[in-house]
């Protein structure tokens, strides 16, 4: 038997305003912003969540003197048109790209993230 219906995945950041304005924006879901949190919600459930941590340090892709510690991956119908829409959200394309169905970019504040395709 199932405690929770749907986890929310709280990560941690600068400004969390920011980072929920992009989340919310890319994924379409409802986006909800007080001064030190903030959170987007799909219409079915699944929450991402946004706190502000006083001297946040971002990670380094690909390196790990400050690692990913976790990371988005995004499905997309065509990897071109999703990676206009992130970089017009605010996003920044990762030097380093080690696949071909899947492109790296970093989010408003360092977090990297991937958008994929099948």
């Amino acid at each position: 038997m199932a405690i929770a219906r749907f986890p929310s995945i709280v990560i941690d950041c600068p400004d969390p305003g920011t980072l929920a304005t992009f989340y919310g924006t890319m994924l379409d879901w409802k986006i909800d912003i007080t001064e030190d949190w903030a959170d987007v919600r799909a219409e079915y459930g699944h929450c991402l969540s946004f706190q502000r941590v006083d001297g946040y340090t971002p990670p380094v892709w690909p390196g790990q003197d400050h690692p990913q510690q976790m990371h988005l991956d995004v499905i997309v119908d065509d990897l071109d048109v999703g990676e206009a829409a992130v970089l017009a959200l605010g996003a920044i394309k990762a030097e380093h790209q080690p696949g071909t169905s899947f492109r790296v970019f970093l989010d408003p504040a360092g977090h990297p993230f991937c958008l994929c395709v099948n």
